[in-house]
């Protein structure tokens, strides 16, 4: 099965929406990561299958191809773990499709499933309203940045179980909301 969750990739000082396109399909078992991403990326697989099975989640032991889309993009950085792993997720039918899809996902995953802040998530952010699109998963240290963007539900999660389970319907994650009084004591 394939399936499809968006995220976003720094382009100079800009966002751009990127499509993770993830298929799982029958054959022998291997793991590989297409769409122009840099090692960073690649080393994704590790940390996507130890943070899945350390979640008490299902690692496939099938056939995962995950395309990176524009392809012609460079793709750096470890934003791209909770996207690959949502899409693993949803590709093997653990996540029901109309709940994953309305988000777009950033996040950097630990090795124990949970979730550590990446850099340049104000401008993917700003990626994220331009196209038109309004909700957004964060690791919880990026929240109060994502949070600056107007018109954008940022929802923050600290790790892939809560998530998961959040994206099931099993439980809520709150939006965000900034706190006026926090930008101004900095």
């Amino acid at each position: 099965m394939i399936a499809i969750v968006k995220s976003t990739a720094l382009s100079g000082l800009d966002g751009q929406i990127v499509e993770v396109e993830v298929d799982v399909s029958r054959g022998l078992p291997s793991f590989d990561i297409v769409g122009l991403p840099d090692a960073s990326v690649r080393e994704a697989k590790d940390r996507v299958r130890t943070a899945i099975k350390n979640s008490g989640l299902e690692f496939p032991v099938k056939r995962i191809t995950v395309n990176l889309a524009p392809a012609d993009l460079k793709k750096e950085g470890p934003v791209y773990d909770l996207p690959i792993a949502v899409g693993i997720l949803a590709a093997t039918e653990q996540l029901p499709p109309e709940r994953f899809q309305q988000y777009v996902y950033l996040g950097e995953l630990s090795l124990n499933g949970s979730l550590r802040g990446v850099a340049g998530v104000l401008p993917n952010v700003l990626a994220v309203r331009d196209a038109a699109l309004q909700q957004v998963v964060v690791p919880m240290e990026n929240a109060k940045e994502a949070a600056l963007v107007e018109g954008i539900d940022v929802f923050p999660a600290s790790c892939l179980d809560e998530l998961a389970a959040f994206l099931r319907g099993e439980n809520e994650i709150a939006p965000y909301r900034l706190d006026l009084t926090e930008l101004q004591d900095n």
